[in-house]
């Protein structure tokens, strides 16, 4: 099997909600290795890498979010090498600083 690099940007009620740690949790569950962060512009942007059945399901899950969030949609966004190169790299899935 072999593995990729997704991105993800969910917007909506996503702030405040414990957004990132859920999707930290659910993405270690998978076996994916990237990071999360809040944006500034209100979305969470997801990275993440591994093999193509985890990346669905974790593309699933982020439709819903966790309990407190309200998801009005998630956009697949590319990923550049540079970036794909580095997920790869990645030995754990982390929160990381807002940009």
């Amino acid at each position: 099997m072999s593995k990729m690099a997704r991105r993800y940007f969910v917007i909506g009620r996503v702030r405040g909600v414990g957004f990132r740690y859920w999707t930290a949790g659910r993405a270690k569950h998978y076996g994916l290795v990237g990071w999360v962060r809040n944006r500034r512009d209100g979305r969470v942007e997801v990275l993440a890498y591994g093999e193509a059945e985890a990346l669905g399901n974790l593309e699933r899950e982020l439709q819903d979010g966790p309990p407190a969030a309200l998801v009005q949609g998630v956009e697949p966004a590319p990923v550049t090498p540079e970036e794909a190169g580095l997920a790869a790299r990645a030995t754990r899935f982390e929160q990381a600083a807002t940009l």
